[in-house]
């Protein structure tokens, strides 16, 4: 394919050129605070019939134009993953035996159960190989110039607690197990699978309790992005 392709693994959703100037960073940290069920996340085909993505969140929440995407990636056949300038990526392995990421400039990494991760720049041309058959991949992509994202793998054994603040956010996906916040904060129970988003605002502690394990991400702005969203490669 001639010049470089904008979308996810296999180059499925295209990316456009950001075109939110003046927005608030954190104005979008402050999406409402919510819990998005597994069953919710949307599931769409990639264009080259190799695999499916399933949506979870993406911040702004319509259009291309997005700085913070989660969604999971179901990888059915070896496949080119697809460019994105100015972007981000750790991948999360949740199921299957594992795949095999070729970079260009001959690096390789190995991303094998249980959970293996990697991270790496959007721009690097790259090509998945599949271990040992189909597997699910988490998949967080953000805009480095807009935000910084920190991803933390943790057992859940009782609770545990999150602060969200002003500029800061986060997204909890629940590996395995199932968990509850503590009564008033008006969120359902999670199961495994499900993801819980909690808004940037006034300092607030968010306790969750059970059992099984999760990925935590905080969410802040990046130094450079104190303010307002420019658009980017213009």
């Amino acid at each position: 394919m001639p010049g470089k392709t904008h979308g996810c693994v296999a180059g499925h959703f295209l990316l456009c050129p950001v075109h939110t100037r003046g927005m608030a960073i954190d104005s979008l940290l402050q999406a409402p605070t919510r819990c998005i069920a597994h069953a919710d996340y949307l599931r769409e085909r990639w264009r080259n019939g190799l695999g499916w993505t399933r949506e979870i969140l993406r911040l702004p929440a319509q259009g291309s134009d997005w700085v913070l995407r989660l969604s999971i990636a179901e990888i059915e056949c070896d496949a080119a993953f697809s460019t994105f300038d100015g972007v981000e990526r750790e991948l999360v392995l949740l199921q299957g035996e594992g795949v095999r990421l070729r970079f260009a400039d001959g690096a390789v990494s190995e991303v094998l159960p249980p959970y293996g991760r990697v991270r790496f720049a959007g721009e690097a041309p790259v090509h998945g190989e599949l271990v040992d058959g189909v597997t699910h991949d988490f998949n967080l992509m953000w805009r480095r110039d807009v935000l910084d994202a920190q991803l933390l793998h943790r057992p859940l054994v009782g609770p545990m607690h999150f602060f969200t603040e002003p500029g800061v956010a986060w997204a909890i996906h629940l590996l395995a197990g199932q968990a509850a916040f503590e009564a008033g904060t008006g969120l359902p129970p999670l199961a495994a699978g499900d993801t819980a988003w909690l808004a940037a605002g006034e300092r607030r502690r968010y306790s969750l309790d059970g059992g099984g394990e999760l990925l935590a991400i905080r969410l802040a702005a990046a130094p450079c992005a104190r303010g307002a969203v420019e658009p980017s490669g213009r």
